[in-house]
């Protein structure tokens, strides 16, 4: 084929290759009886953008659960408690060798320092001198301590007791993700807050985006955004946390947006704090191409549920950097810039007939 488009006249070259590319962009636009294979592309207007906001604000999850003051810390199985009769020294004699306190949840004792106390067993009692087994499990220390009192009281005159949780073991909460220390930390007689547990967890990575915190609480999935809750004067220690919670901070992989067609630099986007705007997704990226780049046709593709979603700028429209710029981007967000007609058509003649266009022109210009 490139033998004979060079033995033709100059001028024919064209007529032949023209027709070709007008059957090949039909058969790439229409399909099964001229349907389009691309969804209906919504263009991107200000009323667009406010009812994407408002749509926005009615999804924002009420985390109003987390910042319910939490109730008084209660004794659970294997916590281990000091108890003290005043006056009877021999009652306080228990001993629980504890081989490893750190993985056990004793804070801040020596490796091979025995932990003494009273340990509640799988049952939720504990076993004291001539008081049997009390059950203590889900009270609080001052309603065991009553408890006790009433069960030496038959044997002892107006017994003095203090109990108090010598270790915290029964309850504890799990952090995951981009954190220095992921793992479990115990809860004690002081409320865990957010802050708290991400402090303890040694901080958030360099990795880890602040904007995407997963709180998993019996089931339900809370989206906390630390930013934006300081933005709107929200103090994030006062989301408490509870037994049994897995806080997970997410990495910046995980909240990126993709750029890609007629741009300087294709590339992928981490968001600044969860948010990544049209304008600054394309700005970042080099901006669209002034070659190839056909400014009317910016293309945002998203993922919604099962189904896609097309977006569409017409970037030569007045006002369209104010819209671009408003334009929130969510994460795995496409943005894709098409060509021009004239780039289309140079690329699909160059894989038709290699060659043959470098041909034409120099031809032309002899």
């Amino acid at each position: 084929m490139h033998l004979l488009l060079q033995r033709l006249p100059r001028r024919a070259v064209l007529l032949i290759i023209t027709p070709a590319l007008l059957a090949l962009a039909s058969c790439a636009t229409q399909r099964d009886g001229g349907a389009a294979l691309a969804p209906t592309a919504v263009m991107i207007t200000p009323a667009l953008i406010s009812a994407q906001k408002l749509l926005l604000q009615q999804r924002k999850q009420d985390i109003a659960p987390l910042t319910l003051a939490p109730p008084p810390y209660t004794i659970g199985a294997a916590d281990i408690l000091s108890v003290v009769v005043w006056g009877h020294p021999e009652l306080a004699s228990a001993v629980l060798n504890t081989p490893n306190p750190a993985i056990a949840g004793v804070e801040n004792a020596p490796a091979a320092a025995p932990a003494q106390g009273f340990v509640v067993s799988d049952d939720g009692t504990i076993q004291f001198p001539y008081a049997g087994d009390v059950p203590v499990a889900g009270l609080s220390a001052a309603q065991a301590r009553d408890l006790l009192a009433q069960r030496l009281a038959p044997l002892f005159r107006e017994p003095r007791v203090t109990l108090r949780v010598q270790a915290f073991r029964s309850q504890r909460i799990y952090v995951d993700g981009e954190v220095k220390l992921p793992g479990v930390q115990p809860i004690n007689d002081v409320a865990m807050t957010l802050t708290e547990a991400i402090n303890r967890a040694g901080g958030v990575t360099p990795a880890g985006d602040q904007s995407q915190l997963s709180l998993l609480r019996q089931g339900r999935r809370y989206r906390i955004n630390l930013p934006a809750l300081i933005q709107q004067g929200i103090d994030p220690s006062r989301i408490t946390l509870r037994h049994g919670d897995i806080l997970r901070v997410q990495p910046l992989d995980e909240s990126k947006v993709f750029v890609s067609g007629e741009v300087v630099t294709p590339r992928a986007l981490a968001m600044h704090n969860g948010r990544l705007s049209l304008n600054e997704a394309i700005g970042e990226s080099g901006g669209i191409n002034p070659l190839t780049g056909d400014a009317r046709r910016v293309f945002v593709v998203r993922r919604n549920g099962g189904a896609d979603e097309l977006y569409q700028l017409d970037a030569r429209d007045t006002g369209a950097l104010a819209m671009a710029e408003a334009f929130e981007l969510q994460p795995r967000d496409l943005v894709y810039i098409d060509a021009t007609g004239l780039a289309n058509w140079h690329r699909t003649l160059s894989l038709l007939i290699p060659g043959a266009l470098t041909s034409a022109v120099s031809a032309g210009k002899q």
